[in-house]
């Protein structure tokens, strides 16, 4: 019987980048894509090592516990050694689960296999275990798209609302700096472009607008009018529909910014991709914060620069 190499080494890289998709999941862990892959590339690396020179050290108990570290050092940014002793018997026990599975399936479909040097061989085509291609065709799509979502979780958790943060908001090339609170209420979002809302309060969008101009921006939103839009600003503002919690829809009026900067964490977050809403009126008697975040914006920036 044929074996083609390319193809089972194919299977076995797949099977390696599920597992430690899952493993980076389940350990919350924000290493990038990317590095997973090149991780599952390490561990496919087996496939031809042990079919080519059998008899190689990695064959043994502490080769393949060498070889296990590799790979999860590789997949994974090191922090600590508890950390990745955690992950290594994680991926351990992923493996474990779903090969148990696998043999599990293959005693119901009644396929052949039995134990060869240590390790657990099929009877099947050149080109892999048709179990474990349908495993990987149905099964990859479920683990990342669960990777993603517990990701996101994991972000939303991370996200702490108690704290006020320095913002720094640029509109038509002037800009400036007030505080501004993470507001987990806040879930205005353009329905046009998906762009999350910033709501700035009166004191702050002064920066901007004289006080005739805010009053004719609050006729607008009341009137629901975009004709009173002064027409220095047609350029600049937009009228957002929303629904009140009476279930009634008004309308908020936004600046498109050139872009805010939000400091967190002694990260600093830059987006361009958002609006700032007017409150006709200040949001705290003292100014303790000028305008309410958009929880999405921290919550991207925890997800994707990790």
């Amino acid at each position: 019987m044929q074996i083609y190499l390319d193809a089972v080494w194919l299977l076995d890289l797949l099977l390696d980048w599920m597992l430690l998709l899952l493993a980076k999941a389940l350990s919350r862990d924000g290493t990038s894509h990317p590095r997973v892959f090149i991780g599952a590339v390490i561990a496919s690396l087996i496939v031809p090592l042990t079919l080519f020179y059998p008899e190689t050290f990695l064959t043994t108990v502490a080769g393949k516990i060498l070889f296990s570290i590799l790979i999860i050092l590789t997949a994974f940014r090191f922090k600590s050694i508890k950390r990745s002793g955690k992950q290594l018997l994680l991926f351990y026990f992923l493996t474990f689960s779903i090969g148990g599975g696998l043999t599990g399936l293959h005693f119901m479909l009644n396929q052949p296999f039995a134990m060869h040097s240590g390790g657990i061989m099929t009877m099947n085509s050149g080109y892999g275990d048709p179990v474990s291609w349908l495993f990987i065709l149905i099964g990859f799509p479920i683990v990342l798209f669960f990777s993603k979502r517990r990701m996101e979780d994991h972000a939303s958790e991370k996200l702490r609302y108690d704290e006020i943060h320095p913002v720094r908001i640029q509109i038509a090339g002037q800009d400036k700096t007030v505080p501004g609170y993470i507001d987990s209420g806040n879930q205005l979002n353009c329905p046009m472009t998906k762009k999350p809302v910033v709501i700035g309060d009166a004191s702050l969008m002064k920066t901007w607008l004289t006080s005739e101009e805010m009053l004719e921006l609050k006729a607008a939103s009341e009137k629901m009018d975009p004709e009173r839009i002064p027409l220095r600003l047609q350029h600049l503002v937009q009228l957002i529909p929303y629904q009140g919690v009476d279930g009634s829809t008004s309308f908020v009026c936004a600046l498109r910014p050139d872009f805010i900067e939000i400091m967190y964490e002694d990260k600093l977050i830059r987006a361009d991709k958002v609006l700032i809403g007017i409150q006709f009126g200040s949001m705290t008697a003292d100014k303790t914060y000028q305008c309410l975040l958009h929880p999405q914006l921290i919550q991207q920036s925890l997800v994707y620069s990790a």
